[in-house]
């Protein structure tokens, strides 16, 4: 059973030492533990201080693709490598290392596929009053769009099978943690959640990098959840509210007209005639999308057979991961 624990980093020279030293070499249950770092084209010593301290696997994106982009280049590379179990962590030294068994004991008992970190949100010192509003409000929107319990969605701290590797597809440039967790449920992938500690602030967040974008990327990303996951229902309510509100404005016209004062309500006719239509193309658009919605889980459904099939895996990234000599 191999274990491979990834981490994804752009310019962590100063918090990347930290981080590898808390890392395990070994685990009770497993055979091999290995590191994976993620290179998404850093200027600084990222590199060079991975190849000190030991790391077994490199990858290098030859420019900055974003963290969503390293995620998935880690675990293409982790299966290519051969993981049975998947890490995730990052290289700020966020979360706390010795919280890695607790992790994935649910995927070696083989009660879950994904196990997601739950953190203490509340009592986090570092995160501000609206930080913590809008890590509610987007679990809240995972867990609507994938009817799975994650209480902490925007948690990076994250375990996974070499099943749900194979199964995960992130279509979001800005992060991956919201989207896995709605694929796992919708293709009903055990996924639970564990408590999990973090450690002392060491640098400001690179995803926010000022509270106004920070709301703004927040809030089109819950928005993209549900018109990519819950088309349907998405399109639908807006597609039924337009339809009813015109026809609710026609039948006070119809009413006014009945009772001869109709004539001096003609706005009306021509706003519910406006918003019916809306209303109706809108409600053509949600079974557009639903269709869509299915053909994109078809090819989901192609990728992961073709995975599975024995098929070459190709990294489809920058370099092939580099086996690294530990340092003596």
């Amino acid at each position: 059973m191999k274990l491979i624990i990834q981490i994804p980093c752009y310019n962590e020279a100063e918090t990347l030492p930290i981080t590898l030293t808390n890392l395990p070499h070994s685990l009770p249950g497993l055979d091999t533990v290995e590191w994976l770092i993620i290179d998404d084209g850093s200027t600084d010593r990222t590199v060079e201080i991975a190849q000190e301290y030991g790391v077994d696997h490199i990858i290098r994106h030859t420019q900055n693709q974003g963290l969503a982009h390293s995620f998935m280049t880690g675990l293409d590379a982790c299966l290519h490598l051969g993981a049975d179990i998947i890490v995730n962590t990052d290289a700020d030294n966020q979360y706390n290392a010795n919280d890695i068994p607790s992790l994935i004991a649910p995927i070696l008992e083989q009660r879950a596929d994904i196990v997601v970190g739950a953190r203490p949100i509340s009592s986090i010192k570092h995160f501000s009053p609206i930080k913590k509003y809008m890590q509610k409000i987007g679990s809240w929107a995972v867990r609507v769009a994938s009817k799975t319990n994650i209480p902490d969605a925007p948690c990076g701290f994250r375990a996974m099978s070499r099943y749900a590797a194979k199964n995960l597809m992130v279509f979001n440039d800005y992060t991956y943690t919201l989207e896995t967790i709605i694929q796992a449920g919708q293709k009903n992938m055990a996924i639970t959640s564990v408590p999990v500690r973090v450690n002392e602030n060491l640098r400001s967040s690179r995803l926010i990098k000022s509270m106004p974008l920070y709301i703004k990327n927040g809030i089109i990303t819950i928005l993209r959840i549900f018109m990519i996951y819950r088309p349907f229902r998405f399109f639908g309510l807006i597609g039924a509210a337009l339809f009813s509100t015109g026809f609710l404005i026609g039948l006070r016209f119809l009413l006014k007209l009945m009772l001869g004062e109709g004539k001096g309500n003609v706005q009306s006719l021509i706003l519910a005639s406006i918003l019916m239509t809306m209303g109706f193309q809108t409600l053509l658009v949600a079974l557009l999308a639903d269709l869509l919605a299915a053909n994109r889980k078809l090819i989901e459904e192609v990728r992961t057979r073709l995975k599975s099939g024995g098929s070459t895996l190709s990294l489809n990234r920058d370099q092939a991961p580099q086996k690294q000599k530990p340092v003596e």
